[in-house]
């Protein structure tokens, strides 16, 4: 694992979070599908929003168990919080949102939330 840094594009929100880039995902589901999002995934106690909760809205779609979170004046979603199959509390970070990550020298796996 390893800290990084980053947020939305206009600034409002920034955080911290120790995460490892090594197991990110893709997924077809009807949300992710459109941003072209690359997920990884960090406990809750790993995450720290630094900046921007005043600047956070939520919206929730098909089971309400995701809160995708994105920033009300870039639009930008580059975080969300949830909670994993053994009942952790979770951060669901956009890599491509961290700064000075390179998303395309990584290789996520395929998931498909559009069959699920």
């Amino acid at each position: 694992m390893a800290r990084h840094e980053g947020g939305c594009q206009c600034g409002a929100v920034r955080y911290a979070v120790e995460v490892a880039l090594d197991n990110l995902i893709t997924c077809n589901c009807s949300r992710c599908g459109k941003l072209g999002s690359v997920l990884a995934f960090a406990p809750a106690s790993a995450f720290e929003l630094k900046q921007g909760q005043d600047a956070l809205t939520e919206y929730r779609f098909n089971t309400h168990k995701i809160a995708h979170l994105f920033c009300r004046t870039c639009g930008v979603q580059s975080f969300g919080r949830g909670v994993g199959p053994d009942g952790t509390e979770m951060a669901a970070i956009n890599v491509r949102c961290l700064d000075e990550v390179d998303v395309f020298a990584l290789e996520p796996h395929r998931f498909d939330g559009k069959s699920r």
